[in-house]
């Protein structure tokens, strides 16, 4: 006779216990303390909508026990694991081994990323106990082997073997103890640069957008003035069928560049094509130059009518004088593409397919809407398209290495003229859900949710940023490969690196497809070992890692930073004490990066007169009247606040007179200044503020409302440093960081 069929109700207890194992196996969190310190629970309903995100199939109980097993005995299955991120100190590697295989020697090879390779043997008995457990009736020990000294940082690749267990191979990350500092900030020099979003740079030769060679231009200005950097926006690759989509911080790739910021005259090839030449210095197309340069608001479309052409020309030429002849360009440009590999094929091939797909269809607006046939690039129907196509995906690999060589100039003018740290970059948190990013990574990212951030006093509902992210468990099955290509090509040409809401090392609020933004959880990632593939790039490149840590920092953060020598993001307008004072120059981190704003908040001029708030009232972006005046109420006394803070340090701004002072351009001066004051090892000046300008960059919360990504600067770079007002900022400015670095 059968046994009775489990009733409903057990079986649904079964799937809830189930699923609460297994969330806590992909490390969805049970609760968390929200900014006021309250303790919250994540909800069943979310934790099951992130399990289903992460493809797990919640009502297949079965399956989830499968999947359970799995990951709790992942470390069993194999002598060695798939990665191991070690550190100087901690060089220990675990391996999993039957107890009756104790008595046997351990043979293990490392072959050196470098060349070379480091080998030996152990007695496994000698090695020291992690644990034991009995997995299918046979009973098992961890052992820690403890690799040499002598294996250097990097990555290599371990393989480890014990009689008649298959060989076990493991990539070996090995990571210094702290990222890289320049020597000039370890000395307790203090240094500054200027900040700017590249696209809002105006000159007399770029086509209409702030291109490389107005970063060059920039960067040899403000090295003049004594400046040790320049801070820019994120260059990531945005979305080349879709100028308009003009967000740095939802790009299609942070792999790659946004081709907008070529600067055409400066291809070696334009000199080359006297046709195109001629054509660009026509009457005709010098006066669309000058209209798109007199903007006031950068015209994506319009920029990339007349250079996507032109660059196309330049390809046509490169590919028949160059490539075919075999010259020395083209064998540089053939290196390129070795050199970046699969990364640069798939995203080129992405570039191709979705220009084609966006011509056929308008309607289009990402891979996701393309025929699922072309979901996947090892679809046949993708192999077959790049068979196809040989042509425009070199093209698309073409703009990238000319992006790429333009950018690096840019760097290497900078330390040419003796900056400490040249170009200050930005790595943004995540990508858009419709990018070649995703495409390319199809088993990293989780596309039925979105990254974002919990209820804060800024945003009382949360935040959803409509950005997928990655799993965690998908991160460390391939290795981590895909973390560190990321990092490793935004370190690329930059002294020193921003990396946007870093508290997603740790963990990120993950709100599931069709929920609020505050009905998300958090999922945990492995902080200490992304940190360590952190600070190896970092020491590679030399390329110095500061933190965006705004909000919510947990402590776990703050205690890996310390440890990594991450370099904190202080912004003046959030640097209070407990009593809501400002925070005194002498009282700013060491190993930090102050900055008066970001692109996310006022100006310093827009903050003091308000506009700001006046801009938020014509959006009606306030939830209700009450809020409104009370965000009013804090700004009249934070003014007065900062306005205490700048005499308290010596800085009167002016014999002001209250709320209808203009904070023009002597209390400007007075802020930046204090900044400059601060013990910050980093000090950076918005070109805005060096202006008085009042408009942001972007309102948070607003797509067609406000121009966002769009604003240029009121003044060319001829003008901004050819100003006496300006000039004597820098000159002050200067003398201040001396002084302070001297004492």
């Amino acid at each position: 006779m059968s046994a009775p069929a489990p009733e409903p109700a057990a079986i649904e207890s079964r799937l809830v216990f189930l699923r609460h194992r297994l969330a806590t196996l992909r490390g969805i969190g049970e609760a968390y303390y929200d900014h006021r310190g309250e303790l919250r629970s994540v909800t069943v309903a979310t934790r099951d909508a992130l399990l289903a995100a992460m493809g797990c199939q919640l009502h297949d109980a079965p399956a989830l026990e499968r999947e359970i097993e799995a990951l709790e005995t992942a470390r069993w299955h194999t002598l060695a694991p798939p990665v191991a991120v070690l550190r100087p100190g901690r060089m220990g590697v675990a391996l999993a081994l039957p107890v009756d295989l104790l008595d046997r020697n351990i043979a293990w090879h490392v072959r050196l990323d470098g060349g070379g390779a480091i080998e030996g043997t152990a007695l496994a008995s000698s090695l020291a106990e992690g644990e034991r457990a009995e997995i299918g009736g046979e009973q098992l020990s961890r052992r820690l082997l403890v690799l040499p000294d002598a294996v250097p940082c990097g990555y290599h690749e371990l393989c480890a073997s014990v009689d008649a267990l298959a060989p076990a191979d493991c990539t070996l990350i090995v990571a210094p103890v702290r990222c890289f500092e320049p020597e000039s900030l370890q000395s307790g020099l203090r240094s500054w640069g200027v900040a700017a979003q590249l696209y809002t740079l105006r000159s007399e030769r770029n086509w209409g957008i702030g291109d490389f060679a107005d970063l060059r231009e920039l960067v040899e200005r403000a090295a003049g003035c004594g400046a040790d950097f320049v801070g820019i926006n994120p260059l990531h690759a945005l979305f080349g069928s879709n100028p308009v989509h003009a967000s740095p911080y939802s790009p299609s790739s942070r792999q790659f560049l946004n081709v907008l910021y070529i600067s055409v005259p400066e291809v070696p090839e334009y000199t080359e094509c006297d046709e195109l030449r001629e054509q660009m210095e026509s009457e005709a197309v010098q006066a669309q130059l000058i209209a798109l340069r007199g903007t006031p608001l950068v015209d994506y479309p319009g920029v990339s009518r007349i250079k996507m052409p032109a660059l196309e020309s330049l390809y046509a030429h490169f590919r028949d004088a160059h490539l075919a002849a075999g010259t020395p360009r083209a064998r540089a440009f053939r290196e390129y593409r070795r050199a970046q590999g699969e990364a640069l094929r798939r995203f080129a091939l992405h570039e191709a397919i979705d220009r084609r797909m966006r011509e056929g269809d308008p309607a289009i607006w990402g891979w996701p809407a393309w025929p699922a046939e072309f979901h996947d690039p090892e679809q046949q129907a993708v192999i077959a398209f790049e068979a196809a196509h040989p042509d425009e995906i070199a093209f698309h690999e073409w703009l990238q290495w000319v992006a790429s060589g333009q950018l690096a100039a840019a760097q290497a003018r900078a330390r040419e003229l003796g900056m400490s740290i040249g170009l200050y970059g930005d790595y943004a948190v995540g990508v858009n859900v419709a990018g070649a990013e995703t495409w390319a990574n199809p088993r990293v990212y989780r596309t039925g949710a979105a990254v974002g951030a919990p209820p804060d006093p800024l945003a009382l509902k949360g935040q959803d940023w409509g950005i997928p992210p990655q799993d965690p468990h998908a991160l460390a099955t391939e290795r981590y490969v895909p973390f560190r290509e990321l990092i490793e090509a935004n370190m690329r040409h930059y002294g020193a690196l921003r990396v946007d809401h870093v508290m997603s090392l740790f963990r990120q609020w993950w709100v599931p497809e069709g929920a609020s933004a505050g009905d998300g959880g958090y999922v945990h990632y492995p902080l200490e070992d992304l940190m360590s593939i952190l600070a190896l790039e970092s020491v590679r490149q030399r390329c110095l890692v500061i933190g965006e840590d705004l909000g919510t920092v947990p402590d776990e953060v703050r205690h890996a930073m310390a440890a990594f020598a991450v370099y904190h993001y202080k912004v003046l307008l959030f640097e209070k004490e407990a009593d809501g004072s400002f925070r005194a120059p002498d009282r700013y981190a060491r190993r930090s990066i102050a900055a008066a704003s970001t692109h996310d908040l006022p100006t310093l001029r827009g903050y003091w007169e308000g506009d700001d708030l006046a801009l938020r009232d014509r959006l009606q972006l306030y939830p209700d009247e009450d809020t409104r005046r009370r965000v009013h109420a804090e700004r009249a006394l934070d003014r007065e606040r900062l306005q205490a803070a700048l005499v308290a340090a010596g800085l009167d701004p002016a014999q002001t007179s209250g709320a209808a002072t203009r904070f023009g351009a002597t209390p400007v001066a007075a802020a930046q200044c204090f900044l400059a004051a601060s013990t910050a090892a980093l000090v950076a000046l918005q070109l805005e503020d060096l202006l008085g300008m009042s408009e942001p960059v972007n309102v948070p919360g607003t797509l067609d409302e406000y121009p966002n990504w769009q604003r240029k600067l009121t003044a060319s770079l001829d003008e901004i440093f050819g100003d006496d007002e300006v000039r004597a900022v820098l000159r002050r400015i200067r003398e201040i960081r001396s002084a302070g670095a001297a004492r």
